[in-house]
């Protein structure tokens, strides 16, 4: 067996369209929850508090925070209880 860099495996795997959209969408996803977990990690909110704050269920939180998917109604909620706007950018 011979051993392979990570980098060098993630760079043949990208190769394929399959894999390389469904790993762009995951990595989305991650991205979207480590910047909400930070910004209501920021406010000085638990998941709960922010739940509230929003009127939504601290499990949607949760699992937002998780890379869940949601809705951008659901992000508007969030965003208004941060004290914060949502800005969508394609890049």
């Amino acid at each position: 067996m011979t051993n392979m860099n990570f980098d060098d495996y993630l760079a043949k795997r990208m190769k394929n369209p399959g894999f390389k959209a469904a790993f762009d969408s995951e990595d989305s996803k991650l991205a979207s929850a480590v910047t909400l977990m930070k910004a209501r990690e920021k406010a000085g909110l638990t998941q709960r508090e922010l739940a509230v704050k929003a009127a939504i269920p601290q499990s949607t939180v949760a699992r937002i925070e998780r890379g869940g998917n949601t809705s951008i109604d659901t992000m508007s909620k969030i965003a208004v209880a941060l004290g914060k706007r949502i800005e969508l950018k394609f890049v």
